[in-house]
């Protein structure tokens, strides 16, 4: 083990288990190339180069990987050339880039060892996209001081940098196990706009699945700290409403437009009136908002971009039900048309109590790992989710796994940064668990 990984500070490491060198490397070459959803061009491409060097059996890439059909909020083909040649130039390779087409990223990977046809199959899922966000170029915030910050103008201010790494660092130690079975590493685009979950669902990957493992860095806990089991993913839908109406002079013959600012308005403001459920959490949120061309034209088109949640997908389909009537609503109050899109959406989600378990055991015995908590609520939504209930519908486990990690800037904010001591704890964590799973399950019958 080497002595490269760091605090949160930048300073000199606490003691403590550290990274192997090129991990931490990867992580921050990883973290210095950002990419937002479906343009994870240079990222897939650098978790190949890392998947042949270790050598798997089997790889997919594109639609081997996913299936396209499913994804949303793709950009447009222009905005994806551009990020195609920004990964071209820094380096990425023209094969990979290549097949991964039209912002079809991300990529599966599939090992056999051992009797692995009587084994089971294990799955694990890292998140790999960015948020599109700037990040901090101050002095005291690690990556620019030490010269990874990004240079993509996006940012990997949620750790899935450090998750793609946790990938990586599992398929190394278990390729050098005695591990028998089939294990799958999944490196899913678009977590962040609730776009990959359900592609990565529906490609086939996931349909032999025994046993799935999900992980994230943080989410309020310190360094040294493992949960077990996350719950609490609140349903999520976001979605995308169009108001179109009649432009007219505002002076001149207001009564002759139809305004479309002023049936988003009403509906924005209604929104926010749907009652709660006493079922449970519900939340709702017109986060994006906009409309009109200048101040003496009656407003032609208007737009909000929001969402719904609740604590179960039924409370989240209450809440649904209910903004859509009010959008409906308030287009027809005031004579304009409307359109819905839904743009992103998954399901709510329960760890199975036996991996939690299983987890929990093997937390107790990583080095590094100082507490460990058996359960606690994510408090928000994640495309997990839908490859959690996706096996757990077909008769396998799944749960959700936390890896602490000390950041000085909370997630999604300029300052957000990983510490790297927690790159080991959540490599031996998550290895550790897919060994113990393959002895533990019983050996699969036809």
């Amino acid at each position: 083990m080497s002595e490269s990984s760091t605090g949160p500070d930048g300073d000199s490491p606490d003691p403590g288990p550290t990274a192997p060198d090129h991990l931490v490397a990867l992580r921050r070459d990883l973290h210095q190339h950002p990419e937002p959803a479906w343009r994870e061009f240079y990222t897939t491409a650098r978790i190949v180069e890392e998947l042949e060097r270790i050598g798997v059996d089997d790889l997919y890439l594109g639609p081997d990987a996913i299936d396209p059909e499913y994804r949303v909020q793709v950009p447009e083909a222009a905005e994806l050339a551009e990020w195609r040649e920004r990964a071209l130039d820094a380096g990425a390779d023209p094969d990979v880039v290549e097949r991964l087409g039209e912002g079809v990223t991300g990529a599966v990977a599939v090992v056999r060892q051992g009797d692995h046809e009587n084994g089971p199959t294990i799955a694990l899922r890292v998140d790999i996209d960015a948020l599109p966000r700037a990040e901090s170029t101050d002095d005291d915030h690690h990556p620019a001081r030490e010269g990874f910050r990004s240079e993509t103008g996006a940012m990997h201010a949620c750790g899935h940098d450090a998750h793609a790494t946790f990938g990586i660092g599992v398929l190394e130690q278990v390729r050098e196990s005695d591990f028998e079975g089939t294990l799958k590493l999944l490196f899913q685009p678009a977590e962040e706009v609730i776009g990959g979950g359900k592609p990565l669902a529906h490609s086939g990957h996931l349909d032999d699945v025994d046993d799935l493992l999900a992980v994230h860095v943080g989410l309020d806990h310190p360094t040294g700290e493992v949960v077990a089991g996350i719950d609490g993913f609140l349903a999520v839908t976001q979605l995308r409403a169009e108001f179109t109406g009649d432009p007219g002079h505002a002076g001149a013959h207001p009564e002759e437009g139809r305004n479309a600012v002023q049936a988003m308005a009403t509906a924005v403001q209604n929104l926010y009136a749907i009652p709660r459920h006493s079922d449970g959490a519900t939340r709702i949120n017109a986060g994006q908002v906009g409309g009109g061309s200048a101040s003496n034209i009656i407003a032609e088109s208007a737009h909000i971009q929001g969402e719904v949640r609740g604590e179960t997908t039924a409370l989240r389909d209450y809440m649904l039900d209910r903004a859509e009537r009010v959008i409906e609503s308030a287009a027809t109050m005031h004579a304009c048309e409307m359109a819905i899109e839904n743009v992103g959406e998954a399901p709510s989600a329960t760890s199975d109590e036996a991996l939690v378990s299983l987890v929990q055991d093997v937390a107790g015995e990583v080095a590094g790992v100082d507490s460990v908590v058996h359960r606690d609520d994510l408090g928000g939504s994640e495309d997990a989710t839908e490859l959690m209930r996706h096996v757990q519908e077909r008769g396998g486990r799944a749960a959700y796994v936390c890896v602490g990690t000390d950041h000085p800037g909370g997630h999604h904010t300029s300052t957000f940064d990983v510490d790297e001591r927690s790159l080991p704890i959540g490599i031996d964590l998550l290895t550790e668990s897919v060994l113990r799973v393959a002895r533990e399950r019983p050996p699969v019958t036809n």
